[in-house]
């Protein structure tokens, strides 16, 4: 069964940075876009940031512009997440998700994904 697993999530202070990782246990499928999404307690799951590895395409959402990187490595079974300067308000459960959508495209949707990991959290202290 395919699967994706979260890591690198963390307690850390306001300013510091965190390196996410998200792996994919087998290339069964061809998911064209991985992201992540996170959910705070007590709020929906909002999108973070996507990459789309056959596109080289990235897209963000507006709260993490400017701080995050995502990426993603040749083979494309892996997907990283850098975080800086953290704010108390990044803390949420971080999770990674895969896209079999194909096509130059990174959806910011949740319902575009069709593989879902369990999440790692993050908790950012002031």
């Amino acid at each position: 069964q395919v699967q994706l697993v979260e890591s690198g999530g963390g307690l850390v202070q306001t300013g510091d940075s965190l390196r996410l990782s998200c792996g994919l246990s087998e290339r069964t499928y061809d998911f064209y876009t991985m992201a992540w999404f996170r959910q705070a307690p007590g709020k929906e799951r909002e999108f973070v940031a996507a990459f789309n590895g056959f596109y080289d395409q990235t897209r963000y959402a507006d709260s993490v512009k400017g701080r995050c990187t995502i990426s993603g490595d040749d083979t494309k079974t892996t997907l990283y997440l850098q975080v800086d300067s953290l704010k108390t308000e990044d803390t949420a459960v971080y999770l990674c998700a895969a896209s079999l959508v194909r096509g130059a495209t990174t959806p910011v949707e949740s319902t575009a994904y069709d593989l879902w990991g369990r999440g790692t959290q993050v908790t950012v202290s002031s």
